[in-house]
């Protein structure tokens, strides 16, 4: 499994998935910054990467049917505040331990994930 970070998500927040041994670039380290939605996507498509991202457009299963890209991580903080976006991705680490998301459409908060497949 590897993974891709929108630019909304911090840098730190791609060294928490790191740390925990999950591959993971971030759209500003690969000069994708302001890239359309459908250019992102089909680039994590062409890299066999997942998607992680803030943008509850990705959560719509009609654009992004389940089964038919890598996966997307859709986060939903409570606010977009650092260290808040941080515990959000370390609870995220700890569940891909136990569960992979490929494939799938995932909708994460600080109390639940939300499951979509195929």
């Amino acid at each position: 499994m590897k993974f891709k970070l929108d630019e909304n998500l911090r840098q730190e927040c791609a060294a928490v998935f790191r740390h925990a041994g999950l591959p993971a670039d971030t759209v500003a380290e690969e000069n994708l910054s302001g890239a359309d939605d459908s250019a992102l996507f089909e680039r994590c498509k062409r890299e066999d990467r997942i998607l992680i991202i803030l943008d509850l457009d990705f959560s719509d299963v009609r654009e992004y049917a389940p089964g038919s890209h890598p996966g997307v991580i859709v986060l939903r903080p409570s606010s977009q505040e650092k260290q808040q976006l941080i515990a959000l991705s370390a609870r995220l680490a700890n569940l891909m331990s136990e569960r992979s998301p490929a494939k799938q459409l995932w909708i994460v908060d600080e109390r639940r994930v939300r499951i979509r497949e195929s």
